[in-house]
C-alpha cells in the first residue's frame, strides 16, 4: 500500500508542478496526453472493473443502478469543477472567485478521495484481478487533471504559494480515500456492500469523465489520425495491463 501512496502522490504533485516549468506548453500536446489518459480510464473501467463488479453476487440491477448514480454524481460534481477533471485548461485572462476556487478543490478532494477507495482490496471484490492496472489508470488520470488543476490557480492567484499549497491537499485526496478505505476494511468497519456501492460509483464517474473527452477532443464530431491512434494504444495497453499485473 504504501508503494501505491507514494505513486499516486508523487504523480498529482510534479505533473501540478509542471506548470510553473512549461509557460509556453503546446495545447496540442496536452490533447494527447489527455485523450491518452481518458482512453485508458475508458478501456480499464471496460476490461476490469464493470466485470468485477457484475460477477458479484448483487443483483445486475443494483449494480447498475449505482453506476448511473455515479455517473450523475460526477455531473453534479463538474458543476463546481468546470470540467478540471476531462482537462478543461483555463487560460491566464479567466479569473475566478474565491468561492469558485473553493469549490473546485472541495469538489475535484472528493473525487479523487473515491478514486483512492477503488484501490482498497476487499478480499471478495479483488479476487479476480489485483488493482495494479487500475492504480496505472487513475495516475494516468491524474497527470492531465492536475495540470489542469493548477492552470486555475496560477490564473486565480499571483501568489505561487497557495497553488503549491491547493496542489498538496489534491495530491493527498486519492491516498487518502486509500488509507482510510484500506483501514476500515481491514478492521471489518465498512461491510463489503458499501465497497460495491463505492467502486460502482466510481465506474459510473469514470465513464462520464472518458467519454466526455472523447466528445469534447472532437468537435463537430470531427477526429484526425494522432487522436485516433493515441486512443487505441491507451486502450490496447488498458488490456494488456489487465492481463499482465
Amino acid at each position: 500500500m504504501l508503494g501505491s501512496i507514494t505513486i499516486l502522490f508523487a504523480v498529482t504533485f510534479f505533473s501540478g508542478g509542471l506548470v510553473y516549468l512549461m509557460p509556453n506548453w503546446k495545447g496540442e500536446n496536452f490533447n494527447l496526453t489527455l485523450i491518452f489518459a481518458g482512453s485508458y480510464l475508458f478501456g480499464i473501467t471496460i476490461i476490469h472493473i464493470l466485470p468485477e463488479l457484475f460477477s458479484y453476487r448483487a443483483s445486475n440491477e443494483f449494480i447498475g443502478g449505482m453506476i448511473l448514480a455515479g455517473f450523475f454524481l460526477q455531473l453534479i460534481l463538474e458543476y463546481f469543477t468546470a470540467g478540471v477533471e476531462h482537462g478543461h485548461v483555463h487560460k491566464h485572462n479567466q479569473k475566478h472567485s474565491l468561492v469558485s476556487s473553493v469549490s473546485l478543490m472541495v469538489a475535484l478532494c472528493f473525487h479523487a478521495f473515491l478514486e483512492g477507495t477503488l484501490l482498497a482490496h476487499p478480499i471478495t471484490l479483488h479476487e479476480h484481478h489485483p488493482s495494479a492496472s487500475l492504480l496505472l489508470g487513475i495516475t494516468v488520470h491524474k497527470i492531465p487533471v492536475s495540470f489542469a488543476l493548477m492552470s486555475v490557480l496560477t490564473c486565480h492567484y499571483s501568489s505561487k504559494v497557495k497553488p503549491i499549497i491547493f496542489l498538496i491537499i489534491f495530491s493527498l485526496a486519492s491516498p487518502l480515500g486509500l488509507i482510510i478505505s484500506e483501514s476500515l476494511s481491514k478492521a471489518n468497519i465498512i461491510s463489503e456492500n458499501v465497497f460495491l456501492i463505492l467502486f460502482a460509483i466510481v465506474s459510473g464517474s469514470f465513464l462520464k469523465i472518458s467519454t466526455t473527452i472523447f466528445f469534447e477532443s472532437a468537435p463537430e464530431h470531427k477526429s484526425n489520425l494522432n487522436k485516433i491512434i493515441v486512443s487505441i494504444a491507451a486502450a490496447l495497453l488498458a488490456l494488456l495491463a489487465d492481463n499482465m499485473f
